[in-house]
């Protein structure tokens, strides 16, 4: 059974860091794009990143150019989302999610996605 599962979000201060997990089973990475997406209240879900795990091309959103990192390790066949810098914008549950995207920002071109876990940046 294909799963992801998100971890590692929480209440951080403007600044501040975190990292999440995205644990992927069911299927091993390779043949695949695993993208993170957010979405705020009221907004809709956009995406922040994407790693071709084939090829190892990352993608960013403009917003987080510079302050987030995407990345993975093959051993326990998960993703990783490093954010830096955080402010208050990035406030948002968080999701991984895979597929073979052509665009990877359109939500529709992925099939499987995690639960998703909040991140909230707040002093």
């Amino acid at each position: 059974q294909v799963q992801l599962v998100e971890s590692g979000g929480g209440l951080v201060q403007p600044g501040g860091s975190l990292r999440l997990s995205c644990e992927a089973s069911g299927f091993t990475l390779d043949d695949y794009g695993i993208g993170w997406f957010r979405q705020a209240p009221g907004n809709e879900r956009e995406g922040v990143s994407c790693i071709n795990l084939a090829h190892g091309s990352t993608y960013y959103a403009d917003s987080v150019k510079g302050r987030f990192t995407v990345s993975r390790d093959n051993v326990k066949n998960t993703v990783y989302l490093q954010m830096n810098n955080l402010n208050s914008e990035d406030t948002a549950v968080y999701y991984c999610a895979s597929g073979q995207p052509l665009d990877w920002t359109d939500t529709s071109e992925y099939d499987y996605w995690g639960q998703g876990t909040q991140v909230t940046v707040s002093s």
